[in-house]
Order: C-alpha cells, then sequence, then structure tokens
C-alpha cells in the first residue's frame, strides 16, 4: 500500500468526498514506536483506519487516544520508529481538526470564523461564501451568521465549530471529545448534525463515551494497556446516528463499558 505523510498544508484543490471527488484515504499507522516522558506510548502499532468511513477511539484516559490524532495529523512528537501516513499518493494529503474547545476568534462573526481558513489563504470567493451561508442553514444558525461568539450558546459556537472543520472540505477529519463539554441533549443534537454532515470522509474521532461511539461510529477501536494496544474492534449493526436504548445496541454498550473499566480484559 502506498503511503503519503500527512500534514497542515493546504495547497491542493478542494474536493468533496464520497461526492464524485477524490476517494477519502485510509489512514495507515505501521510499526509505530513513540515514546512521551520516558513512557513508551505505542509499541510497534500497526493499524488501519478505512478511508470513508467514522472511526470511534476509545480507552482510558492517557492511553493515547489524543496522541494517535496528533501524529495523524502530523503535529505529534517524533517517532521512534514506524510511520503514519494515508493510502495513495499524487501529491499532500491534508486533514482538517476538530476539538473540545471552539476556538472561536472572538472579534469576528460566525460567519467570518467559518470562513477564516478560506480567508488566510486567500480563497475566500463567492463559492466559499455560498458553501458557508448552506452550511449555516442546514445547522439551524442562518440567523446567527453575523453574531459575535460571545452572543452565542456554547452548543451554537460548538456548531459553528464542526462546521467551520467541514468548510476547510478536507478527506481526513480528526475530532477530539468534540462534545463532551455540552450537555447530553445538545451533545445528541449534534451528535444528530455531525452524522448527517460528515459522511463519505475519513473521520477519526476520540470519545470516553461509549454511548456517543455507538451513536455515530461506523467502526468502533478500543485501546487499553501500556503501551497500548487495540483489545476490541466492532462495527455496531445500521448506520449512524443510532438510538442506543435497547436490543443488540444496550448489549454492545455494556460490552464497551466491561472493557473500559475491565482495563481491556474482555
Amino acid at each position: 500500500m502506498a503511503l503519503c505523510t500527512t500534514s497542515m498544508s493546504s495547497g491542493e484543490a478542494r474536493i468533496e468526498p464520497g461526492r464524485g471527488g477524490l476517494t477519502a484515504p485510509a489512514v495507515v499507522l505501521d510499526e509505530v514506536t513513540i515514546s512521551l516522558g520516558g513512557r513508551q506510548v505505542f509499541s510497534g502499532l500497526s493499524l488501519v483506519f478505512d478511508g470513508g468511513r467514522t472511526t470511534c477511539i476509545l480507552g482510558p484516559s492517557g492511553c493515547g487516544k489524543s496522541t494517535l490524532l496528533r501524529l495523524v495529523a502530523g503535529i505529534g512528537p517524533p517517532l521512534e520508529r514506524g510511520r503514519v501516513g494515508v493510502s495513495g499518493g499524487g501529491g499532500p494529503c491534508t486533514c482538517s481538526w476538530m476539538g473540545q474547545e471552539d476556538m472561536l476568534l472572538p472579534w469576528l462573526s460566525l460567519h467570518d470564523n467559518l470562513l477564516l481558513g478560506a480567508t488566510l489563504r486567500g480563497q475566500r470567493d463567492r463559492e466559499a461564501e455560498g458553501q458557508a451561508r448552506l452550511l449555516l442553514a442546514r445547522a439551524g444558525l442562518a440567523e446567527a451568521g453575523d453574531s459575535l461568539p460571545a452572543q452565542l450558546s456554547g452548543g451554537m459556537r460548538q456548531r459553528g465549530a464542526l462546521l467551520r472543520t467541514l468548510l476547510e472540505d478536507r478527506p481526513v477529519v480528526l475530532m477530539d471529545e468534540p462534545f463532551s463539554a455540552l450537555d447530553a441533549l445538545t451533545r445528541q443534537r449534534l451528535q444528530d448534525l455531525a452524522a448527517g454532515l460528515i459522511g463519505g470522509r475519513t473521520v477519526l474521532l476520540v470519545t470516553h463515551d461509549p454511548l456517543e461511539a455507538l451513536r455515530l461510529a461506523d467502526d468502533i477501536v478500543v485501546f487499553a494497556g501500556s503501551p497500548a494496544a487495540v483489545v476490541a474492534r466492532l462495527q455496531p449493526p445500521g448506520r449512524p446516528p443510532r438510538a442506543v436504548g435497547e436490543g443488540e445496541m444496550a448489549r454492545l454498550h455494556g460490552h464497551l463499558l466491561s472493557l473500559l473499566m475491565g482495563g481491556g480484559r474482555p
């Protein structure tokens, strides 16, 4: 499998994964070994996250989930051994990032925050403006486009952060506990919105919440141990966003809780 190293560069043509453009690539970790603070986080970790699918990554705090995202983004610490890349070739491969904090610039309107990347690259044109307006409308934020972040609720700001991430139109999207700071109802609404907007991209979503993983994931990867290793891979039935209160979803929820509470032991 050919690999090209991921980076945060942005000179390539815009694409729409899953809509007739370039295919969203698989993310590949090949014999990755890395240490932080004298502790080995990964030792010879090989893993493939399938292209065009949402993979939720679960595991105890400190097991290396966020480090994995940083490695994929090209902003992590240097590898001792191995490589991280994406399948295919033909130029730089880029990703977008969404974390727990919305990171909206307080002096820009919500609309201008969505277009910040395009503005900095000198690519803010009529097409980009139109895409921003369409996304704001789809997220129920059409009337809030001219508002400053301080005038918005936490849920509205996080919706804006999600839209800004998607407007960057990268084939790989990295999400580090993006909804964890929200109340339960707002979190579920944003999960529903995300499920409708991120389809066709390769999404790696770190979460501590098994219910969130079951609602949003095409694939679930569970890490445990030190150095961290994959102790389970699951594919929930049906399409996201799922109801998780009964039947197979309830069984899988119990199974994931057992894995997490037992340190990865079934």
